[in-house]
């Protein structure tokens, strides 16, 4: 029987590790896993996805033993590299729909938005201090090309009695957002920003409360499949019942389900705390924005007055190998802070004094998908978040608790689950050399747009083939 090699994340350095995770000193809390051990459920991956998993499982069936492997520590990966923005899926719906139909987008962006008050649940009763501030998600156009991007997802909630979003015009958002670059939008009010890292580390010390094992500084190398599957490591073999792989970029190793995954990068960077600034400028709240360019802007503003400012880079590697490249860039942050200065001129002389990067599974749907290995039913994956989580990994958790435990449920029967329906990306050369060129285009067209000038139709057609 064939093992599943898996492909160990490479730590960020301390220097490169995000601002979020820098500012609580992050690090492992938990031991490595050394020696022989056993449970029901091993959960490869220590983020938002693995540990609401664990949690999940513990919450529906108590006496289920579940182990969490991680190979840094909870959240080094995307879950304590990310902008923070807190939003339902509804923003997706119209995705959503084209995938799974009609009620089964209701049910998932339903859920999103419960999660969102579970998470605000979990803050108030003290269990998890996550910096969770409900003040709301603006989904904005800063250039003639970017109005009405929200349209479909708008009209479909409105058309099935969702009144999510609300309307802005220009000085609505320039009064939540202090500044003028972009002018109309929408915003949903019950959604906001959240401290990514205190969530990741809150979320891994309630699991150690509920009798979660966890075992960071784990890297899994390789998983014999069977009838109890054995997920070795450098310092030890955990045998399990059953496995679940949420590791999110990392997955794309794994050769059944890299056709249907690609990996990008995404960049941040952080500024020195300039509250005065912001204040003066009228940017006082916890509201998160985002601009509707094709490599999509992602900003706010923390409680101490340090400004995070993100942009998806679309950064590819050659078959998808995820280096230290994808931890942080060569260029300082260059390209954000260019458009930092483009939305708030009055930063220009605030220090930018972190950036960092991080890789994202996407697939060609901008959805997730679930499910099992296709010759190991015990082997069951979560992947494709495309850098949208913390409202959807609570979801996800649900849906693999269903798998994994084998209900027959609303959960496990949503039109996520399963593979075969997915779009399949092209092989490698073709792969890499496409996306190459796509991205140049869609970063052309990008540049050409914020300036409402029109790309050439050779430029529109190239960035049109992105997934």
């Amino acid at each position: 029987m064939n093992t599943i090699t898996m492909r160990p994340p490479v730590a960020a350095a301390k220097a490169d590790r995000s601002y979020w995770l820098r500012s609580i000193e992050a690090d492992a809390a938990t031991p490595p896993l050394q020696g022989t051990a056993d449970c029901d459920v091993a959960i490869v991956g220590g983020g938002y996805a693995g540990l609401w998993t664990a949690l999940r499982i513990k919450e529906q069936s108590p006496e289920t033993r579940v182990t969490v492997l991680e190979a840094d520590f909870c959240g080094s990966g995307a879950s304590g590299r990310n902008g923070g923005q807190v939003h339902s899926w509804f923003a997706e719906i119209d995705m959503l729909r084209t995938l799974v139909g009609e009620d089964d987008a209701l049910m998932l962006c339903r859920a999103t938005a419960e999660a969102i008050e579970e998470l605000n649940g979990l803050q108030a009763s003290g269990a998890v201090d996550m910096g969770l501030r409900l003040d709301g998600w603006l989904w904005t156009a800063s250039s003639t090309a970017q109005e009405g991007a929200w349209a479909a997802a708008r009209d479909i909630c409105l058309a099935l009695g969702e009144e999510r979003f609300q309307p802005l015009q220009r000085a609505d958002i320039l009064r939540r957002t202090g500044s003028d670059a972009s002018y109309v939008g929408i915003v949903e009010e019950r959604a906001g920003t959240v401290q990514p890292a205190k969530l990741a580390i809150g979320l891994r010390q309630l699991a150690i409360e509920r009798g979660i094992a966890i075992h960071e500084r784990s890297p899994v190398v390789e998983i014999a499949p069977g009838l109890r599957p054995q997920l070795r490591t450098s310092g030890g073999v955990l045998s399990a019942g059953k496995v679940v792989l949420a590791a999110n970029a990392w997955l794309s190793a794994i050769p059944e389900l890299h056709p249907y995954l690609y990996v990008v990068s995404s960049q941040v960077v952080a500024t020195a705390p300039a509250p005065d600034v912001l204040e003066r400028i009228g940017w006082t709240d916890g509201a998160s924005i985002c601009d509707a360019q094709h490599h999509v802007l992602y900003y706010q503003r923390t409680s101490e007055g340090t400004v995070i400012f993100g942009r998806g880079t679309g950064g590819i590697a050659y078959g998808d190998r995820i280096d230290d490249r994808f931890n942080r860039g060569g260029d300082g942050g260059a390209d954000n802070i260019r458009e930092l200065h483009r939305v708030y001129p009055q930063l220009k002389d605030v220090p930018v004094l972190c950036d960092w990067s991080g890789p994202i599974d996407c697939t060609a749907e901008h959805l997730p998908v679930f499910g099992h290995l296709k010759d190991h039913p015990n082997i069951f994956y979560a992947m494709g978040f495309n850098g949208t989580g913390i409202a959807q990994t609570p979801v996800a958790g649900r849906i693999m608790t269903s798998l994994v435990l084998g209900r027959d449920d609303a959960w496990s029967r949503c039109g996520l689950v399963g593979i075969g329906k997915r779009t399949r990306l092209p092989p490698e050369p073709l792969r890499y050399i496409g996306a190459r060129v796509v991205r140049r285009a869609i970063r052309r067209k990008n540049d050409l747009e914020i300036l409402n000038r029109k790309p050439d139709a050779v430029t529109r057609f190239l960035a049109g083939l992105a997934p």
